[in-house]
């Protein structure tokens, strides 16, 4: 069995009802060597965090992302430095904008998010008497966000990023963060391990259909060379046809941003993934034949 140069990391989320259970599971991906545990923004990813910080020693873990919007600055900083004690320093605070939807349920009216991701970095670092803080790690997708994590930051995380066009997103870094081992580069990747490449294509297409919907992830596709299927889009949300978003999206462009297929296969793309430079991959599992927990089977599978 052919492994990847460097284990992914994997993206884990605290369903209620599971957490007790989700804790578990980090524990045996700790166990099985996995890079890391990053958890996107839902269910309390701060609070499921601080958990992992007590019942974890060796794994590196963090938000991916923390909306800057959901908390005050001094909240973040308090909470913040909590885990990066508790942990000895295994903590990473992945921070980012976020997208409309999420800031009408937050009831918040954004700024710039260029302006307001460095104000908020400023600020956090301002805070007094709370202990070391951690690592602090930027979303981004395009190149103006990329740069300035490069410039404010200890890493950069994409989020369903095009592999085609991750060589020209990373040269908005400088270089010697591209080469620095320390500075994290991840990209958050759907990934489908099944036999029914067919299926799992379905399952991943499900899974993004939602961000085509999303201005923000529409144009970083245009950027990477998807305008097409972007344009299609943007026709079926026009004439009220969002159902058949999910039409819209292409075999090549699928191939090019999600991972699916038999795990020799999923393992391949992820050894592609590093060579690409992005030595941070977390993958986003689902399956074909369960829930997040069948997902996570397979992916212990494919990695064992």
């Amino acid at each position: 069995m052919k492994m990847p140069d460097n284990m992914p990391a994997i993206s884990l989320v605290a369903v209620p009802g599971r957490r007790r259970r989700t804790i578990e599971i980090a524990q045996e991906i700790e166990r099985r060597g996995f890079a890391g545990i990053y958890s996107p923004s839902m269910f309390g990813n701060m609070s499921f965090c601080e958990a992992l910080g007590w019942n974890t020693t060796t794994l590196r873990f963090g938000t991916a992302i923390a909306p800057i919007y959901q908390r005050t600055v001094g909240d973040f900083a308090q909470s913040a430095a909590v885990m990066h004690e508790i942990s000895g320093g295994r903590f990473r605070l992945g921070i980012g904008v976020a997208h409309g939807p999420s800031h009408v349920r937050m009831g918040v009216t954004p700024g710039k998010p260029l302006g307001d991701i460095r104000g908020f970095v400023e600020k956090f670092r301002a805070q007094d008497g709370v202990g070391p803080l951690p690592p602090i790690i930027v979303a981004a997708l395009r190149h103006k966000m990329v740069a300035l994590a490069g410039e404010i930051a200890q890493g950069v995380v994409f989020a369903n990023a095009s592999l085609s066009h991750m060589a020209a997103s990373l040269a908005a870094l400088p270089a010697d963060k591209r080469d620095d081992p320390g500075f994290f580069i991840g990209n958050m990747i759907p990934v489908c391990i099944s036999d029914d490449i067919e299926a799992a294509k379905a399952v991943n297409r499900r899974t993004l259909a939602s961000y085509g919907l999303l201005p923000n992830y529409r144009n970083y596709w245009k950027e990477a060379g998807y305008r097409e299927e972007m344009e299609a889009i943007e026709r079926a949300i026009a004439e009220g046809r969002q159902g058949e978003v999910v039409n819209c999206l292409s075999d090549r462009w699928l191939a090019d941003n999600t991972l699916f297929g038999p795990a020799a296969r999923v393992r391949d793309g992820v050894q592609a993934w590093h060579d690409a430079g992005v030595r941070d991959l977390v993958i986003v599992p689902s399956s074909a034949a369960g829930n997040q927990i069948k997902a996570l089977e397979e992916v212990f599978a494919a990695f064992d």
